[in-house]
């Protein structure tokens, strides 16, 4: 926001230099709006010019340029302004040399005169604007995205843990891990023939790892020899 601002305050203080600048000498006490915009690209004649059709038509244009780009807040338009008030100086400077043999700047008011450096000091005041704008922003602000048809919104991952929902979309809460209780091996035999008895014998073939019960070594054959 601030950028915008100091921006814009420079953009208008470089485009009301440029227009201001026909109405001041250009060389050897010539005013710019005595210079038509023709005489840019055929040759600077002596012939005086009106004033829309001087070099005040650019630099005006220029400067609704400059004002559509503070009402969009674009920086390109900014910045074009200030190369189109750059160009046509820099144009004219390259047809006034051809025609004196070159520029000179004396300190009797001959030579270049303070419209030139009123144009130049616009058009790079522009130009300074352009950079120091930070242009328009989305509407969805730094860092947004905007979702079309197919996207997936983004999902929320909630913590682990075997307390209640909290209303976080994500993975399964975990099952309680659930222990199962087991007669410890060998920690005692019930009386036999009682209730304890069979829940043990059970339990006991239930246990893959519980050694199969020892049976008693069988009789050797009897001998039949007589």
């Amino acid at each position: 926001m601030i950028r915008n601002i100091i921006g814009s305050v420079l953009a208008v203080i470089g485009a009301a230099g440029a227009v201001a600048s026909p109405f001041q000498s250009w060389y050897d006490g010539r005013h710019g709006r005595d210079y038509r915009v023709q005489d840019l690209f055929n040759g600077i004649t002596a012939t005086s010019s009106d004033l829309w059709v001087s070099l005040l038509l650019p630099f005006a244009f220029a400067a609704l340029v400059t004002l559509l780009g503070l009402v969009l807040r674009s920086r390109l338009l900014v910045a074009l302004s200030g190369l189109i008030v750059l160009g046509f100086t820099i144009l004219w400077m390259v047809r006034q040399g051809q025609r004196a043999d070159g520029l000179t700047l004396n300190s009797d008011g001959t030579g270049i005169g303070l419209g030139v450096a009123a144009a130049l000091g616009g058009g790079a005041l522009l130009l300074i604007a352009a950079a120091v704008m930070s242009g328009r922003r989305s509407r969805g602000g730094r860092g947004s995205h905007r979702y079309v048809a197919g996207d997936r919104p983004p999902e929320r991952y909630g913590g682990y843990g075997e307390y209640g929902d909290t209303g976080q979309v994500g993975y399964d809460e975990p099952e309680p891990y659930r222990t199962h209780q087991y007669p410890p091996y060998d920690a005692g035999h019930p009386p036999a023939g009682s209730t304890e008895q069979h829940a043990w014998d059970d339990t006991r073939e239930q246990q893959p790892w519980t050694p199969p019960p020892q049976q008693p070594p069988e009789p050797p054959p009897p001998d039949d020899r007589r």
